[in-house]
């Protein structure tokens, strides 16, 4: 495990061409969040604001992925489109996975239910399973140590069709490490890099010494796949 409190597009600098063999990542979506869930309050997720990093973040990721392998990036319905055009620059995009989470709360407005998340190759590469729909049905997880943190259950799907014991996953916006958690529970290596402080030191704490959110076990089960 490789954990590195720092701005990814430095971090990524200074890898080695072709020496990733899979990407799951969660960045900022561009919209300048902030959760107003009544039970846990957070701070404005930091540069939410801008999307000027997209293009050299895909051209890194490009770079650092071996030939042959999958990249997952979760993105927003109002921002969909910059990250699509950022990402076909150099990945070919596959799919859109649908992320339906289940819960959403009231509101003047449909509710949000469902996330996006870009998968694309570097070359060519197929899932390991057969049959498996672009839908993933999946409860959100409940106590979160991050605002926009996505179920273990879910990034394990993704991580077990895309890549094998021993393999190196990179996850640049590592948040609050959950990529991270799932690399180790499947003997993954993992490179994890994290540009807040305090986020960066709840990741560390819960990848190299098991500690995570209360509950957080009855979360592991709570996904389905549909076509």
């Amino acid at each position: 495990m490789n954990l590195i409190n720092g701005d990814c597009l430095e971090v990524l600098a200074e890898l080695p061409d072709k020496s990733i063999d899979c990407v799951i990542t969660d960045p900022p979506y561009g919209v300048d969040f902030q959760s107003h869930r009544r039970k846990e309050k957070y701070d404005k997720i930091q540069n939410d604001n801008d999307l000027s990093f997209l293009d050299d973040l895909n051209k890194e990721l490009f770079r650092v992925m071996k030939d042959n392998t999958h990249i997952y990036m979760f993105c927003a319905f109002k921002t969909i489109d910059k990250f699509k055009v950022a990402f076909e620059k150099y990945f070919e995009l596959k799919n859109i996975i649908i992320w339906n989470k289940g819960n959403f709360g009231t509101g003047n407005y449909y509710r949000y239910k469902y996330e996006f998340c870009l998968f694309g190759v570097k070359g060519d590469r197929k899932i390991k399973s057969h049959g498996i729909g672009d839908v993933i049905d999946c409860d959100g997880t409940n106590n979160k140590l991050h605002p926009t943190q996505k179920p273990t259950k879910l990034i394990k799907i993704l991580m077990e069709q895309s890549s094998d014991e021993g393999d190196v996953v990179l996850d640049p916006f590592m948040g609050s490490g959950t990529t991270g958690e799932v690399a180790k529970m499947l003997n993954r290596d993992f490179i994890g890099i994290e540009i807040d402080k305090e986020y960066f030191n709840i990741a560390k704490n819960r990848i190299e010494n098991g500690i995570r959110q209360p509950s957080a076990e009855k979360f592991i089960n709570g996904c389905g796949l549909f076509s």
